[in-house]
């Protein structure tokens, strides 16, 4: 049996896979990631021009909040550009050097926007709070309804940023389209900057009202702590992913269960998973046939198991068996290296 990628399966009576035809699952992950890059695409714009106005506002006004959104800004445009690297370059396919791929290449551009968060956003918030409370200066607020101005038409491109990436989590499944580390990155800088500006106005207004600069301050820290917060998020995430993270726990029951239902199968030994993209796994099983097959059989029953792992979870493109027949009391007669490989082929 010769299967090529465009491929897809159905099962038979016993859970096999059968031939279909081109399949859908890879170009169901073009349109998402077009959509991603769409919406990544509108945070970034909306993103440099909230920057350049928070900076001007920031300098005229000499509003420490101002100035820590325009950091926060500038880090979310940077941020942006790390995304859209890492949807180009996560979709290239396999080589000799990386025979498993570049997925991972998005959770590595993710690492470093929540780096770019914590640096010159968190960092930076932190300093614009010192500085407004340790500065010596003249009171003056010349320039602040303007800056506050300026604020408000960033929560207005700021929500509208949020409301369409969450329109596209909701589109993709809820919950299951934040797997998405660009898209998960973006809902999390237009949410926590929708939070850093009203805390940005909130501390402008006060200021303005009681003429104590410690309100100020204190959103300053405040946004600089929600930043920190952000970016440890992320990069936790991230950080599990780089190192290894196996399957979400329903594709391994899933797995597991196709294995245990199979009739040739005696046990299954010990079934390993992990996620080497956002749509890509690799599946590593040990299973225990009955004995009395031969080997053209044991590589028909290897080749229709991984057809209907594939089949289930479309995810998994990397399957291995490592297949073994037992001859009584736990003792193994052989074991078959042919059943071994990728997805469908032995």
């Amino acid at each position: 049996m010769t299967r090529t990628p465009a491929d897809t399966e159905t099962t038979d009576d016993r859970g096999g896979a059968v031939l279909e035809g081109p399949g859908t699952h890879d170009e169901s992950k073009a349109r998402e990631d077009h959509r991603t890059r769409i919406t990544v695409l509108v945070a970034l714009g909306a993103n440099l021009v909230i920057a350049a106005a928070k900076t001007v506002g920031g300098l005229l006004a000499g509003s420490p909040a101002l100035m820590s959104e325009a950091a926060h800004s500038v880090a979310d445009s940077l941020n942006e550009v790390f995304l859209l690297a890492a949807l180009r370059r996560s979709r290239r396919p396999a080589d000799s050097r990386h025979p498993f791929g570049y997925g991972k290449e998005r959770f590595f551009w993710s690492l470093l926007a929540a780096v770019g968060i914590f640096v010159m956003g968190g960092c930076f918030s932190f300093y614009q709070a010192f500085h407004a409370l340790t500065a010596e200066s003249a009171e003056s607020y010349d320039g602040y309804v303007a800056g506050i101005a300026v604020l408000g038409v960033a929560l207005l491109s700021e929500g509208a940023s949020l409301l369409r990436a969450l329109h596209q989590v909701r589109s993709q499944g809820g919950v299951e389209g934040l797997r998405d580390p660009a898209l998960r990155t973006v809902v999390a800088e237009d949410g926590t900057a929708v939070l850093g500006v009203t805390l940005a106005i909130a501390g402008m207004v006060l200021h303005m009202i009681t003429g104590q600069v410690v309100w100020e301050a204190s959103a300053s820290f405040a946004i600089g702590a929600l930043l920190v917060y952000v970016a440890y998020w992320l990069g936790r995430d991230a950080r599990e992913q780089l190192i290894g993270v196996a399957a979400a726990a329903e594709p391994s029951r899933k797995i597991r269960s196709l294995l245990a239902a199979q009739p040739e199968i005696d046990s299954v030994e010990a079934l390993l998973t992990m996620q080497l993209g956002l749509d890509s796994t690799l599946v590593a099983a040990r299973v225990d046939l009955v004995p009395g097959l031969d080997s053209e059989e044991v590589e028909q029953v290897a080749v229709r198991i991984k057809g209907s792992i594939a089949h289930i979870v479309p995810e998994a493109d990397q399957i291995f068996l490592d297949v073994t027949e037992k001859t009584g009391a736990g003792k193994r007669a052989w074991e078959n290296p042919a059943a071994t490989g990728e997805r469908g082929g032995a």
